[in-house]
């Protein structure tokens, strides 16, 4: 039985976490903190999964090392400056793992591995993400990583820089761009997280999208990290590996 504690507890997704832990067959929920609680409430888990916000989610991590605790961490704004922060961290025991994922929702993996395996095929690839209005971060972590992937797949495969003749854009119309992919961030009620992929090229359009329409979209991949990390000392970026 894998002892389980919860850390942001109380916010929406760590609520849909506990509920996914008590449901599962081979998991206890052991110990839940919630904001200003103290961590050592999670003394003796096994595993903490940690959906708290980027401004604590770093001493969290180092609590956790400390304490011989793995971790699954589902909070955004994990940089390459911060994954590499995170990799010292966990370096002070090797024993110890961490999945840091941007996105837990398995079609919302797979759709990150097509965009890369279609990013080589076409002249242009740009990002529209959309969430709820309580998000914190934009863009999500899902698009910057969704970026990152299409660029590195396009450099792999030797394509120029996308075309783009925009010379003026005051307002910012076009987007954030992310290693040279554009990015626009939509915040809405009716959306829990969404992502579409447009890609184009002479004389055709493609789109790769998913839609999570409920948090407990997230809880099969939250799981399955869960169970895997145990096994997996060190950092692990993203579910890619996992599913594999």
């Amino acid at each position: 039985m894998i002892k389980v504690g919860v850390l942001g507890a109380h916010g929406r997704m760590g609520q849909a976490v506990c509920e996914a832990v008590d449901a599962a067959g081979d998991m206890e929920l052991a110990a839940t903190v919630g904001r200003d609680e103290a961590l050592d409430k999670l003394a003796g888990v096994d595993v903490v999964v940690d959906f708290t916000l980027p401004d604590v989610v770093m001493g969290n991590l180092e609590w956790c090392v400390e304490h011989g605790i793995h971790t699954v961490v589902g909070v955004s704004g994990f940089d390459a400056k911060r994954l590499e922060a995170a990799r010292e961290i966990l370096a002070a025991d090797p024993e110890v793992g961490s999945v840091i994922a941007p996105n837990f929702g398995i079609g919302a993996v797979l759709m990150m591995q097509f965009a890369a395996k279609a990013a080589k095929h076409f002249d242009h690839a740009e990002i529209i993400e959309s969430h709820h209005p309580r998000k914190v971060d934009a863009p999500s972590g899902t698009a910057v990583h969704t970026a990152r992937m299409i660029a590195a797949a396009r450099a792999d495969a030797g394509l120029p820089d996308m075309p783009d003749a925009t010379e003026s854009d005051p307002q910012g119309a076009r987007g954030a761009e992310i290693d040279g992919v554009r990015v626009h961030a939509v915040r809405s009620a009716g959306y829990v997280a969404s992502q579409e992929v447009r890609f184009g090229g002479p004389g055709e359009r493609f789109a790769i999208s998913h839609d999570s329409l409920d948090r407990a979209s997230f809880m099969p991949g939250v799981l399955l990290a869960v169970r895997e990390v145990l096994r997996r000392p060190g950092l692990t970026i993203g579910l890619d590996d996992l599913l594999d």
